[in-house]
């Protein structure tokens, strides 16, 4: 299954793209998360590390949904969320793929060195190895994604007998295309999803309740189905 931002709403952290994200209340927020903006800049990197400073998601904690999910035998979580909640309410790490990094790790872009983020902030985010620009451990706009986990991930949608996309508004790739290697290897899609998503048409099934009741339930029922 691929979940996305709004898996952890209920969770206190705003998604990006809903009626009341980050980047629909303030557009201009998305250069923050530009690579080329980011390493261009140091006002920009300052900025992008202030957010994280007191970022919601360091206090957050997993929600019904999540706690479904971690519940569920023969689970494999690929995510795009980089807040560790899956992991957090039990899913085990093995089984948690993270497309788009996390932010518990930060990484030297120069000698490559990572560190935990809590041990960073705080700081001046400079490298204390070599002196390099540190960033946190996600995949800005403009870089590529781990081949590997990609890869992995991939491996995984296509041998799904049922493929859940829950909380993500599948607009942003290649992670959004995994509903399509499901769908063509014979999976049936679901997307769980309040607002309408560019992979709608390839569902089986699209599901607008709320996710907090609506992941659950569907756990229930593919609990009782094996």
């Amino acid at each position: 299954m691929l979940t996305g931002a709004g898996i952890s709403t209920d969770s206190g952290i705003p998604d990006y793209r809903g009626p009341q994200g980050e980047w629909t209340k303030d557009p201009g927020a998305q250069d923050l998360f530009t690579y080329k903006n980011f390493m261009a800049d140091e006002g920009t990197r300052r900025e992008f590390w202030a957010r994280y400073e007191g970022h919601p998601a360091w206090r957050a904690e997993p929600n019904a949904a999540h706690r479904a999910l971690a519940g569920l035998a023969n689970t494999r979580v690929l995510t795009q969320n980089v807040d560790g909640l899956h992991q957090k309410a039990g899913t085990p790490e093995r089984k948690v793929s993270e497309l788009h990094g996390s932010m518990h790790r930060t990484v030297c872009v120069g000698c490559r060195k990572t560190f935990s983020t809590k041990e960073i902030l705080g700081t001046d985010k400079k490298c204390r190895e070599c002196g390099g620009i540190l960033k946190l451990g996600v995949t800005l706009f403009g870089e590529h994604l781990d081949p590997d986990v990609l890869s992995h991930a991939r491996n995984i949608a296509a041998a799904s007998e049922v493929f859940l996309a829950i909380g993500s508004s599948l607009q942003v790739e290649p992670a959004a295309a995994l509903c399509t290697v499901a769908v063509k290897a014979g999976s049936r899609l679901v997307i769980v999803n309040r607002d309408p998503t560019p992979y709608d048409d390839q569902a089986a099934e699209k599901i607008t309740e709320p996710i907090g009741t609506a992941v659950p339930r569907l756990c229930a029922e593919l609990a009782a189905a094996r």
